[in-house]
């Protein structure tokens, strides 16, 4: 991934038309005609040997006649000819090009072969082009230009670039950028996301999603960007890749649409319906505060759009909140008695202004509400604007998040624009409040997400690598796809995953056998590596209480199997003992492996009718305790495990241990490509594995490599030893690191402070503090020195960080010792351990920028073979140190 030359394509300051002609409906006309009527400051050059002079522009015959290098070439010219308009620009010194053709097939990479030496970035190809408000660029040949505004958006297709285009001209809605990527060959979602996150003339980011193609790399750049501002996508095809024929329920049941979804809410992405959703949502995040809970309160004065509004907020999976009793007193107090005694709060629809002014101040008081929906619906009594105005009087004085809904035409106008004016949420429609609070809840839990980094290995659970390798590497040699019954069961207990005892037979009496030594009741399989799905083949009989039942059910069983399979190739039968826990919740935990993303988890409600029931959620590893509660708070049936009429309570923390544990399986063993244990029973008792199918395959990779986000690399932990003796941890940083960091910066002098953030300030804000902690392993590392205080809470000592470029080229060191410990080598182990990660990483240098009076750090950096490179301003220095050979 890479931001490099995406300067010249968003901010040209002169382009070039290569194939701009004067034909009406050709392409080079009309985004030569846009260019010029857009407004655009800088020099405009149209290339084409046909002509002298195009639209009273110069025209040139050739790339190389050009005055000097575009920052900006468009490209319209035949498929044929764009690898050596590639080259030409190259040679000529141009760093971006859009290439607006289509069709291009195999000179699609001879067209990044050419552009590859030159660093040159390409948009594209078969796109719409871009525009640049801000500049007056329109370097597209779309019908209209945009306004200029604050909102990025990137779409995968150049029709729905129009559509939009439309849309939000009608609207009066802005753009910072405009980008349609068509093939995505060079630039794509990442480099643009990792462009924009920085950018200040964006305050949101608006993705129109097809397909990802490099998920790493989109993850990376999602995750960084999600951090700064607002990103919300459409994602279409939502039913069009789902899986027709899978080994497991889980590759059947989650399709790529449920990956998606995972990834984008792992990602901190609002994932939404339509355009209209889509700027919608922009503008309620612009509006949200904190959002503490999940609990709405809803004031009406009608009961049809409360009841309305409920309905809405249940489809949603939202909650509504409990009034308290306080909160019960006090309306009561104010509101005539006929009102509704609950939630929705129907305040009678005589109302007057004041009673939705006290009405709410009452609701915002109450702990036990989170944000409150107020709704109104014109009548003659009051005037629709002054209920408004008690309303925005009420939520000023509080912290919480207060929606409106007026419903209705011209009536309501003046209340809407007082809400805007106030930055108070404004929806025509309880469906579209409801909806917009959903946003917020599902914003706000992405945002708790994002900071979720999990260990490589859970810190309390070491699995049994050796007996999982025993079990995988032996069917891979024998080039078998699929683990049988008892070796897949084995894989689950190396990683300490409850399984009821499963045995092999060979013959119906040796089923009888078997079945004494376990102890009836048993349960019988047939055992065969080509048939999946058992009792599709009437290959399972549950509940045998004595050997001639055995017998008899294996002779039967075998019959019909053959009858039905005659192909199948039938080792036996599996015999297992039978649980009869009745009241038991029968789960389903799988694991899949996406085209895209690569690995995922699923959980949901299992048992033989999981495909009916179609009850699932999927996320992306790793898991941790929370993010694992938060897959299971994605199913329906999350809300039976806290037991009903005879259901037991289920352990929700030994199940998220569980989740954790198969995350870790699918992280250690990249072999695995569909694992599906159907079903989990859940109960008192605790939970256990009836059965397991465990898919395998060929893989290059190791270890998390096949992941689409990295861990916590907890193999970087390293124990050091100062000069004083005194023993210390060398570490990645995590996001929990925060206020320990925050502590440590009140350790370090003013003077230190200034050598190393060449400022005074002694303190950071909470978002810059959390940018330094929260930070993505896979294109930034940082190492704190850590020690426990006496009371058993963690200290920070000291950091070193570095943050290379998406290339890998350079990464740029910055280092800081608490002031107490400086000069019993700290700074050198730190500075150490940097130079040894890069160097694995393979990052070509590290290098810095020091205070000319920075001595010490100047001496430590020559000590470490640093060379001086230059300066700045004359008051610091510039120091690199060359990591790689050549």
């Amino acid at each position: 991934m890479t931001i490099r030359n995406l300067d010249k394509l968003l901010g040209p300051k002169s382009v070039a038309v290569i194939g701009a002609t004067e034909t009406p409906e050709k392409v080079g006309n009309v985004v030569l005609a846009n260019i010029i009527e857009a407004g655009f400051s800088g020099p405009i050059w149209p290339v084409n040997p046909k002509y002298t002079i195009l639209r009273g522009l110069a025209c040139y015959a050739d790339i190389a006649a050009l005055p000097a290098a575009p920052d900006l070439a468009v490209v319209c010219v035949p498929p044929d000819a764009v690898p050596q308009t590639i080259a030409a620009l190259g040679a000529k010194g141009g760093k971006a090009a859009v290439v607006l053709t289509a069709g291009l097939g195999e000179n699609k990479q001879k067209m990044l072969d050419a552009a590859k030496p030159h660093l040159l970035r390409i948009l594209g190809p078969n796109c719409v082009g871009q525009q640049e408000p801000g500049i007056k660029l329109n370097a597209s040949f779309a019908h209209a230009s945009a306004e200029a505004g604050q909102l990025a958006f990137v779409s995968q297709s150049g029709a729905l670039c129009t559509i939009v285009l439309d849309w939000a001209r009608e609207r009066g809605v802005g753009f910072s950028h405009f980008i349609s990527l068509g093939d995505s060959a060079d630039v794509d979602f990442g480099d643009m996301l990792d462009y924009l996150a920085s950018c200040q003339q964006t305050r949101a980011i608006l993705l129109y999603i097809e397909s990802v193609q490099h998920a790493r790399k989109f993850m990376s750049a999602a995750r960084a960007a999600a951090r700064n501002k607002p990103i919300i996508a459409v994602k279409s095809g939502r039913n069009a890749r789902a899986a027709q024929a899978a080994a497991s329920h889980t590759g059947a049941l989650a399709g790529g649409d449920d990956v998606y979804s995972a990834a984008l809410r792992r990602a901190g992405i609002l994932r939404v319906d339509g355009v209209e959703e889509l700027f919608a949502a922009v503008e309620t995040l612009a509006r949200m505060r904190r959002l503490p809970g999940e609990r709405l309160a809803i004031l009406t004065k009608g009961g049809g759009p409360g009841v309305m509004a409920v309905d809405k907020l249940v489809q949603y999976g939202g909650t509504l909140a409990d009034l308290s009793p306080a909160t019960m007193d006090a309306l009561n107090a104010v509101l005539p008695a006929t009102w509704s005694h609950g939630n929705p709060v129907d305040i009678i629809g005589d109302a007057p202004a004041e009673r939705y002014g006290k009405a709410l101040e009452i609701l915002l008081r109450d702990d036990g509400i989170d944000a409150v929906l107020v709704m109104h619906a014109p009548t003659a009594i009051v005037p629709s604007l002054q209920p408004a105005l008690q309303v925005i009087a009420a939520a000023t004085k509080s912290e919480k998040n207060v929606l409106t809904c007026w419903s209705g035409g011209p009536a309501v106008e003046a209340a809407r624009q007082a809400f805007i004016a106030a930055k108070l949420p404004s929806y025509e429609t309880p469906d579209a409040a409801v909806r917009a609070f959903s946003h917020m809840v599902d914003f706000q839990r992405n945002q708790v997400n994002l900071m979720q980094i999990p260990d490589e290995m859970p810190e309390d659970f070491t699995p049994d690598l050796a007996a999982a390798r025993a079990v995988i590497e032996p069917a891979m040699q024998e080039g078998r796809t699929m683990l049988n019954e008892i070796e897949g069961k084995r894989l689950l207990s190396a990683y300490g995953i409850p399984t009821v005892r499963t045995e092999l037979a060979t013959s119906p009496e040796e089923a009888k056998t078997v079945a004494r030594q376990i102890g009836f009741p048993v349960a019988l399989k047939i055992f065969s590596p080509d048939i999946s799905h058992k009792s599709d083949v009437g290959g399972v009989a549950l509940n045998l209480e004595d050997e001639a039942a055995v017998q008899q059910a294996a002779e039967t069983m075998q019959a019909r199997v053959q009858r039905l399979r005659p192909n199948a190739h039938i080792i036996g039968f599996t015999v297992q003992q039978m649980l009869r826990r009745g009241n038991a919740h029968e789960l389903i935990v799988g694991t899949l492996t996406d085209p895209i993303f690569g690995p995922a988890i699923m959980f949901g409600h299992g048992g033989v009718g999981v495909e009916v029931i179609g009850d699932r959620a999927v996320a992306m590893p790793p898991l941790n305790m929370h993010l694992a509660n938060d897959l299971i708070d994605h199913t329906k049936v999350s809300k039976l495990l806290f037991g009903y009429r005879d259901f037991p309570v289920v352990d929700r923390p030994q199940l998220a241990a569980l989740l954790v544990r198969v995350s870790q399986m699918i992280a250690d063993h990249a072999e695995v490509k569909e694992l599906d244990i159907n079903p989990l029973y859940a109960d008192a008792q605790g939970l256990v594995a009836l059965d397991a199918r465990v898919v395998l395959a060929p893989s290059k990779l190791h270890g998390p490599d096949h992941l689409a986000i990295r861990p916590y690399p907890s193999g970087l932990e390293e124990w050091v030893t100062l000069q004083n003796g005194e023993r210390l941890l060398l570490r990645p940083i995590r996001p929990e690191d925060e206020p320990a960091h925050q502590d440590f910066l009140k350790h370090v002098s003013p003077e230190d402070f200034r050598l190393r953030f060449f400022s005074p300030m002694r303190s950071l804000a909470h978002r810059e503090m959390a940018r330094f902690t929260q930070i993505d392993y896979e294109r930034e590392m940082a190492f704190i020195a850590t020690r426990l205080r006496p009371d058993g809470t963690p200290e920070t000592l000291g950091v070193v960080r570095g943050v290379t470029d998406p290339d890998n080229q350079h990464s740029e060191f910055a280092v800081l010792v608490r002031s107490d410990l400086k000069g019993h080598g700290l700074g050198d182990f730190l500075m150490r351990k940097i130079i040894a990660y890069c160097r694995q990483r393979g990052t070509a240098y590290l290098g810095g920028d020091i205070l000319r009076e920075n001595m010490a750090m100047r001496n430590l950096a020559a000590e470490l073979g640093f060379q001086v490179v230059g300066g700045f301003e004359n008051d610091s220095i510039s120091v690199r140190l060359k990591l790689q050979p050549d």
